[in-house]
């Protein structure tokens, strides 16, 4: 009998505090495990450069590796390095849209260390379906498609980035699929007589302005007034406003608990739910929704794939990109439209859900079939390894 395989994880995480990482990971792993099945072969994995949160419980096939240090591999005593040299395959999603510049020097330098560590290691390299770019300083445009050029294969999950490996002209395989998280199981509460439920997924990280509190993301609405002007206009119509988390951050202004804590305060009328184990509880609650607004693009993920009428605040081309490739336009361009015209077109959408939720059947139907896809690439990736 053939010997399990052993697939290195790079900037996954089960249990991490944002649920988009949870989300793309448990999802990652589910696809990967069921395309080894389909060659007659176990498998185990090894998440590495993301850390989990407490208490997490994992599945037995899946072990937290350590995470990557410069130091340690420099005195040749990584165990970073070891996991890395121990795998058959390894499968980087990047966290999904850490693959640019955007983030700043360090964050890119840790992004493309671990992928070079891979490829030094002679391991055939994926880059699982994530926003590839952009790369605006044109040293780390080359060395990102020095990268790319050694991957065994390069997937992106939207056209834009589609768009974007195309222009550098890759030798290597590339391919366009979707957001992994699309696969992220869910349960359906049952539905009784109540009033209409709208979720509104909020966003620390945009409530206080970015990283550093200073508009990072250069957004032409006022993220803040517009979370206050949807809570009192949906409170004053008498319906139930439940306020989504999705991202626990130990400090900084990435966390929604802590913002989520002083809304409660000003708006006591307001439902907070428990707190999630996971992604797919976070899913399974937005399931029982009639109408979700989302900060986080893993919470219009999980929204959009359980059919809840979603709009989206995009705040990147992240968003842009996934939303388009779904043919789904409802959503707010954070970066183009002022606090009025967000407003509007959130209370547009709330009042045409029905027409939304017809919109996003043909786009879940696209987002099957092209994991389905995903899924073959990967069983034929698999099938190469000894």
């Amino acid at each position: 009998m053939a010997r399990p395989l052993h697939i290195a994880l790079p900037w996954h995480a089960i249990g991490h505090g944002n649920l988009g990482i949870d989300a793309l990971t448990r999802s990652n792993i589910a696809i990967l495990r069921a395309a080894a099945a389909r060659i007659g072969r176990d498998v185990r994995f090894t998440t590495l450069c993301a850390a989990p949160g407490a208490d997490v419980v994992l599945p037995d096939d899946v072990t937290i590796g350590p995470m990557p240090s410069p130091r340690a591999a420099l005195t040749g005593r990584s165990p970073f390095l070891k996991v890395l040299r121990d795998a058959d395959l390894v499968v980087d999603i990047g966290e999904g849209d850490s693959w640019t510049d955007l983030y700043g020097g360090r964050r890119f330098a840790f992004h493309a260390g671990t992928k070079l560590a891979a490829l030094a290691l002679g391991k055939p390299l994926v880059l699982a379906p994530q926003t590839i770019g952009p790369f605006a300083s044109p040293w780390r445009r080359r060395l990102a498609d020095t990268i790319m050029q050694r991957a065994r294969a390069v997937y992106a999950r939207d056209t834009l980035s589609a768009g974007y490996l195309a222009s550098r002209r890759l030798q290597c395989e590339t391919d366009t699929f979707i957001d992994v998280a699309f696969r992220l199981p869910f349960t359906r509460p049952a539905r009784s007589d109540r009033p209409v439920r709208v979720g509104l997924n909020v966003s620390g990280l945009l409530y206080r302005g970015g990283y550093r509190g200073g508009n990072d993301f250069a957004l032409t609405l006022d993220y803040a007034a517009l979370t206050h002007r949807l809570i009192e206009h949906w409170l004053a119509a008498g319906l139930e406003v439940h306020l989504i988390p999705h991202v626990a951050a130990p400090a900084g202004n990435d966390d929604d608990f802590s913002l989520i804590a002083l809304l409660k305060a000003r708006y006591p009328a307001i439902i907070v739910p428990p707190r999630f184990a996971d992604a797919s509880a976070a899913k399974s609650w937005m399931a029982g929704l009639d109408f979700v607004v989302g900060g986080r693009m893993h919470a219009c993920i999980g929204a959009f794939s359980a059919g809840v009428p979603v709009v989206p605040i995009a705040y990147s081309r992240k968003f842009n990109g996934l939303f388009g490739t779904l043919g789904y336009p409802h959503f707010v361009d954070g970066r183009v439209d002022d606090t009025d015209h967000a407003f509007t077109t959130i209370l547009a959408g709330f009042a045409g859900r029905d027409a939304l939720a017809a919109t996003i059947r043909p786009g879940l139907a696209l987002a099957a079939e092209r994991l389905d896809a995903y899924a073959a690439r990967l069983t034929a990736i698999l099938g190469e390894l000894p």
